[in-house]
């Protein structure tokens, strides 16, 4: 079978390796593994995860009375703390997954990014997806980048005109350096022509798949009172996270990713894609 998540890692190193403007990357600092995505479905081919925000400041909940508007009850302060994430010696600082099949099938028709590959082949398309994802990470891996705009201030948008513009460049500038054919060859393929030449498709996902690591909230170690707490208003406690908060590569493991449906296969450290 064809461990698509694991060619990805070998397609982003050259990447990386090739592209000036994401020669900061440590690819030994970067997880990327599958998550599902039926191709008729609508959402992200893919998408980038940082482990690196720090801890949010203190907040809570909090419930009002819909005829009075008093509040009647809140819960505990919290914080919200990004997961921990290792793979041997290693921290992992972001992750990159992408939703199979849907990833697989993409194509340049009727997207955004069309008019930057005109008369390129429809495979160009997951290329420039590669690129995207690997653009998102900070230089000062400080969280997800900023796009400066023309004045000198940031956009609220990371996926502004600019962005995409600037994702195209670098897809043409890895391309003009003569990359070997291999590097990229198995993105010219839809998911259902390399399941029959590969028997299969596979992938690293993590054991509490479909779910992975995320944000969670944690109870604040200092819990002041509230000017808005009365006479009757009661502090709800809260829940312990119902996810891991931390993950090793213990907690990966290979998924077999079909048209419509997945299923595990083996849950070994080793087969990790990064």
């Amino acid at each position: 079978m064809m461990n698509y998540t694991e060619r990805l890692t070998v397609l982003m190193q050259d990447v990386v390796s090739r592209v000036a403007a994401l020669s900061f990357i440590d690819m030994s600092e970067v997880l990327v593994f599958a998550r599902a995505g039926r191709s008729r479905a609508e959402g992200a081919f893919a998408t980038c995860h940082c482990l690196t925000l720090p801890a949010s400041e203190p907040g809570y909940y909090f419930w009002r009375d819909r005829s009075t508007h008093a509040l009647t009850r809140r819960s505990e302060w919290f914080v919200t703390r990004s997961p921990s994430v290792t793979v041997g010696p290693r921290d992992i600082k972001y992750m990159i997954s992408f939703a199979l099949p849907r990833f697989c099938d993409q194509s340049l028709d009727r997207s955004r990014k069309e008019r930057f590959y005109r008369g390129a082949e429809p495979w160009m398309a997951k290329l420039d997806t590669v690129v995207h994802e690997l653009y998102h990470i900070d230089p000062d891996l400080a969280g997800i980048r900023r796009i400066e705009k023309e004045d000198g201030t940031y956009s609220a948008n990371c996926h502004g005109q600019q962005f995409f513009e600037q994702v195209a460049e670098m897809v043409h500038a890895y391309l003009a350096t003569k990359p070997a054919p291999e590097m990229y060859e198995f993105l010219r393929h839809d998911f259902a022509a390399l399941n029959a030449r590969h028997g299969g498709i596979v992938g690293t996902s993590f054991r509490t798949f479909p779910s992975f690591p995320q944000r969670y909230i944690e109870r604040a170690a200092e819990q002041p009172a509230c000017e808005s707490d009365g006479v009757g208003v009661k502090v709800e406690a809260l829940r312990a996270p119902q996810q891991p908060t931390r993950y090793s590569e213990d907690d990966l493991h290979v998924r077999e990713f079909c048209k419509d449906t997945s299923r595990r296969l083996i849950r070994k450290g080793q087969f990790r894609a990064a």
